[in-house]
């Protein structure tokens, strides 16, 4: 480091390109000023590094990650803690403001960043000085305000390989020297990154714009008020899922297997409709078993599906839809009192988004269901015995087509006509919801002279959503519902559908910080909260739940027979929906110490309490017993940091290290075809190092470095979905053939196996099932499996169950729980590298050419926490260049630049499906290689 000396030789300038002002305190400061862990991005460096979106911060910020997740959610993770919960009344870790406010349910990281003064990411419990409580941090997007006095505007277009354009574009124009307007947008429209094998098109593209309009009035020079209105708005066939993996299950008990994720297919035979639509349970129900749709033994709906070995490359025969769109309105006034500065926020948010697409992306076979549709037609018709079925082959066929319900709010579905039709069996989901927001907040605060300082916040929020949805419709699901109706009519709804009528959070916080100056250089800080969070939620779940008759019209909870449909077993009597109220209040607070030994060196240490309220879990179609709602999260956090700038500002260097005490952390893991949350506690700590060398003023080089631990403490007993038998030899796990659920038989000897084996085969041989089989040796499972009913077997356990071990025989469901102590959290890389160098050349002519290269390395995560091979996700490298040809004073350029430049499939989170759908990987991951041309003026 001999460079800083000729970098003290330049002129201040040169300096002041390394400083950032952010209001991660609610005031105006520089970032090396403050005593929390925040890093910041203003629009130069957002350019320059090609951040152009929440999932490219996680490039270049330590201990951060970033995925989406499977219901068009995402999970901004900061230190090992993200969105892990799963549900409607699930709060954020993360909280996510814009200028400051609190956003709910926002599609800001599904947009392009535009027009931002910057984007500032704040490290660790935060609820003393933002309105929302959060446990991990926050991400404050802060949009550009108009310049008053100043006429100026800005164009920029880009061109890149997928056919993607792009165009970006601001105007801001005074009135006067006291009111300004600025408005700004964006355009994108590009090809998909998926290529579908099955018709030779590309999935997976976007077509999107926003735009945003701002206000700012100064009427006298302590009074400010700025208005903003931004709308968004997306239609495209934007997939929500990258990749479906799976290590096939030839048995079919399991569907997937638990050693490692493959690129096949799961084994339809463990799914729902494989279960009941097999010959074996028709048989059980007194049906012709040669109306199922397949053999629990024989070959299932993907046998001969070849699965491309890409993760850019499927087989689908429906194309995905997306839609979603949001609208923000925000006013903040300011206004100082001398030394007291008063500031009124309010924010008005709509937001909407609605996704449907294949769900398996695969094509299934129809040559079993065509020999099922063969015997029906014959056995339907008049004066047969099957005659009064006719309505079931007419509602699942047109002519020689295959015809799936629609995604249908009545319940009618393909039996009321709202059908898709197609050559091949359809399956596909939806995940839809409305929700709308509002928040007021007041904050005062002061600029005393005296050594005392304080602000003070109140904020009320009331967020609502009015539908919430996940429909898994297939063809089978329509066939089965009809048959099981036993010709009076057919099963409603005939397809799955978790439904969120409504739900309401009402919250209030007051918090406050006071800063006292023990000497010129020795400052502490204190800080409370109080927060009260009200939730509300009405619910249901459906499938095949209660009969409708032929030509119900209407909505199919209509029928004469809802009554026997009960969607809140914890109410006395039959409930048509699940109402539930739960509320959460807490203190929390902060306390620091920081010391500026010198002007360009700051030591600081931190205690801080977060929290974040507790929720409600969806309702569950009666299988199994689980808590009705999940606690709050409470985070004790440690920190210590350094912020120095050395060599005149020729290094920056800040450090932090950190501990959190966790307890209550919410994790989801989905049973009976639902979300269900649970809390564990943990232990977190790690060290983050960031830099930025500028040896002279043309050369910067930013670097950064992360460090995570994370595990389980304590003794956390779940069972894991991928191996309901827990690891044991001597349980035999179940497939339930009546609803596709998974349970474990256990002997009450440990290691008797072959106790519980021969149970299992007793009962399986009065039922025409066969007796359990191994697993592949390659699978992960030590267990014995086999198709069975769950509820007979629990029923025989306790009569006979002592003839095959005189301890008794045990039946778990979902099944045998292990213990999660010493587990890595989820979504929580061990390390993080990061480097970019950058160089300006300047010409004579005034003109400068800027080359740049950033790489970042994140290390091995997990995507679960059971852990194991099967749930690892490998670290990965990601590269990006650009060259930049700047004109006079900025007011043109011409860009070249290349984006993964490795063309990574790199992973950023799983998420793994229910028993009833077998058990596959849903994979997640960043953009193929990117590169292109761009341009811009501006004056």
């Amino acid at each position: 480091m001999s460079a800083p000396a000729l970098a003290q030789e330049q002129e201040d300038g040169a300096i002041d390109d390394n400083v950032i002002i952010v209001t991660a305190q609610r005031q105006a400061q520089s970032l090396q000023e403050v005593p929390v862990a925040v890093s910041a991005f203003d629009s130069k460096a957002l350019e320059a590094q090609q951040i152009e979106n929440a999932s490219d911060l996680q490039l270049t910020l330590p201990n951060v990650s970033f995925t989406k997740s499977n219901f068009t959610a995402s999970s901004f993770t900061i230190r090992g803690i993200g969105d892990l919960c799963v549900g409607v009344s699930c709060d954020s870790a993360t909280a996510i403001h814009l200028n400051d406010s609190p956003l709910f349910g926002t599609r800001l990281f599904e947009t392009e960043y535009f027009d931002l003064e910057r984007v500032e990411v704040l490290r660790g419990p935060q609820g003393t000085l933002f309105g929302r409580n959060a446990t991990s941090g926050v991400v404050n997007v802060v949009t550009a305000k108009p310049q008053l006095g100043e006429l100026g505007a800005s164009l920029e277009g880009e061109y890149g390989n997928f056919n993607s354009y792009k165009v970006k574009g601001m105007v801001n124009v005074p009135v006067g020297d006291t009111l300004g307007f600025r408005v700004a947008g964006f355009y994108l429209k590009r090809d998909g990154y998926t290529e579908n094998l099955f018709d030779n098109s590309r999935i997976d593209g976007r077509d999107m714009y926003a735009v945003r309009g701002s206000i700012k009035w100064e009427p006298t020079p302590d009074t400010t008020i700025d208005l903003m209105a931004y709308y968004f708005r997306e239609n495209d066939d934007r997939a929500r899922i990258q990749k479906q993996l799976c290590q096939r299950d030839p048995t079919g008990v399991l569907g997937c297997l638990n050693s490692r994720r493959d690129f096949d297919k799961v084994n339809t035979n463990a799914t729902f409709t494989g279960t009941l639509g097999s010959s074996e349970f028709f048989a059980i129900n007194g049906l012709p078993g040669a109306l199922g749709l397949n053999s629990l033994y024989g070959p299932d709906g993907h046998a001969g599906f070849v699965e491309p070995n890409d993760v850019r490359q499927v087989r689908t025969d429906f194309t995905p839809e997306y839609f979603t769109d949001e609208l923000q309105l925000q006013g903040h006034l300011e206004h100082n009192f001398g030394p007291i500065q008063v500031g009124l926020t309010g924010t008005y948010q709509e937001t909407s988004v609605d996704s449907r697409q294949d769900y398996n992306t695969s094509v299934l076979s129809r040559t079993d269901i065509d020999s099922a549709l063969g015997t029906l037609g014959f056995l339907s018709q008049p004066g047969f015995p099957l005659a009064a079925f006719a309505p079931v082959l007419g509602a699942v066929t047109s002519g020689t087509q295959l015809c799936t319900s629609e995604t249908d709010p009545t319940g009618l579905g393909s039996y009321g006509g709202n059908r898709i039709c197609a050559d091949t069996p359809i399956s596909l989901d939806r995940s839809n919801q409305d929700q709308e927001s509002w928040s007021a907040e007041a904050i005062i605060s002061s600029d005393l002279d005296g050594p005392f300082n304080f602000l003070l916040g109140g904020i009320y929020a009331e967020s609502k959503v009015t539908e919430n949805s996940y429909y898994v419709n297939t063809f089978a699901i329509d066939y089965i519902a009809g048959i099981l109706g036993g010709g009076a009519g057919y099963l409603g709804t005939p397809f799955f559908r978790n439904n969120t009528q409504f739900f309401k959070l009402k919250s209030y916080g007051l918090f406050g910080e006071a800063y006292f100056d023990i000497t010129d250089t020795l400052k502490i800080t204190g800080g409370l909260r109080y927060n009260n969070d009200k939730k509300t939620v009405t619910a249901r779940s459906t499938l095949a739940s209660f009969l409708v008759p032929f030509g119900q019209t209407g909505n199919a909870f209509d029928s004469p027979f809802v009554g026997g449909f009960d969607a809140d077993p914890g109410t006395a009597g039959n409930q048509l929906v699940q109402t539930r109220s739960v509320a959460f209040d807490e203190i929390t607070g902060r306390f620091v110490i920081d010391w500026q030994m010198t002007d360009d060196n700051l030591l600081y240490a931190s205690y801080s309490r977060g929290y974040k309220s507790g929720g409600i879990n969806p309702p569950l179609q009666p299988i199994f017993q689980v808590s009705e709602s999940f606690g709050p999260e409470q985070i004790d956090a440690f920190e210590i940091g350094s912020k120095n700038s050395f060599a005149g500002g020729a290094l920056v260097l800040n450090a932090t290290a950190f501990y959190y005490k966790y307890k209550g952390l919410q994790l989801s893991r989905i049973i009976a075809r639902t979300s269900v949350n649970d809390t564990i506690d943990a232990d977190i700590y790690g060290v983050e190092l960031e830099a930025v060398v500028r040896p002279d003023p043309d050369w910067m080089i930013n670097l950064g470095f992360s460090y995570l631990k994370t595990k389980v403490v304590g003794d956390q007993l779940f069972s894991n979905p991928r191996d309901p038998g827990g690891g044991r030899a001597d349980s035999v796990i179940i497939k339930d053939i009546t609803n596709g659920s998974n349970c474990a038989v256990v002997p009450g000897t440990a290691g008797n196996g072959a106790g519980a084996n021969a149970f299992v085969a007793a009962i399986n041989g009065g039922l025409g099932l066969q007796a359990p089989g191994a697993f592949p040796t390659d699978g992960g499972i030590a267990s014995t499996g086999a198709f069975g009913i769950c509820a007979v077997l629990t029923g025989q356990a306790a009569a006979i169950g002592a003839g095959f071990d005189p301890a008794g025989i045990t039946v778990l469901s979902p099944g045998v729980q292990v213990n999660l102590r010493g587990n890595a959290l989820p979504q929580a890389p061990v390390a993080k590298v990061s480097a970019g160098v950058q160089y300006t050349h300047n010409f004579d002519s005034g003109w400068t050419l800027v080359p740049r290269v950033d790489i970042a390395y994140t290390g091995d995560q997990f995507g679960s926490v059971f852990n194991g091979n099967v749930n690892k996700i490998n670290g990965f490298a990601q590269a990006n260049a650009s060259l930049q040809l700047n004109g006079n004073d900025d007011k043109w350029f011409v860009r070249a630049f290349i984006q993964n430049i490795f063309d990574s499939n790199s992973t950023t989170g799983l998420y793994l499906t229910d028993a009833s759908s077998g058990l596959f990987t849903n994979i997640f991951t960043l953009d193929p290689r990117r590169y292109g041309i761009g341009a811009g003026i501006k004056f």
